[in-house]
């Protein structure tokens, strides 16, 4: 295998466990509804994950780890997709909330801060904005 191949391989399994992860969002109130659906199909376009690791993880999500990203702005990245995915799935009680807070300690996140974290989160994806939008207000509410 070159170097080449194992660094697409690394960034290969990392866009699946952040697909699963989200996936795990979705699933933490045992269904996958239409929007959230749509949601996933796009986000499996962008993460480049095929019809078969799709369905594969859609099946064993559970398995796959969060790995935390090493950098900042790639963790509000992922941030950014849950907390979409939440608020798509009408935040219809607190496990989605609960399951985003874990999600943010597995993104690295302080624990400490996770409840505000999250809390920011769904409120600036429930204003619609867009990624980079996103990363600059919640940047500036860590100054």
């Amino acid at each position: 295998m070159s170097f080449s191949e194992l660094f697409e391989s690394g960034f290969k399994k990392r866009n699946e466990d952040h697909f699963a992860a989200i996936v795990r969002v979705a699933m933490s109130d045992g269904i996958i509804d239409k929007e959230e659906k749509e949601f996933l199909d796009r986000l499996a376009t962008r993460l480049d994950i095929t019809e078969s690791e799709y369905k594969t993880i859609l099946k064993d999500y559970k398995s796959h780890p969060i790995n935390p990203p090493a950098s900042y702005d790639m963790r509000l990245e992922r941030l950014y997709d849950l907390a979409r995915m939440v608020w798509v799935d009408n935040i219809e009680g607190p496990n989605q909330v609960a399951l985003l807070e874990k999600l943010c300690v597995g993104l690295g996140f302080d624990s400490d801060n996770v409840k505000y974290i999250a809390d920011k989160a769904l409120t600036l994806v429930h204003y619609k904005l867009d990624l980079d939008e996103f990363t600059e207000k919640m940047k500036k509410m860590n100054r």
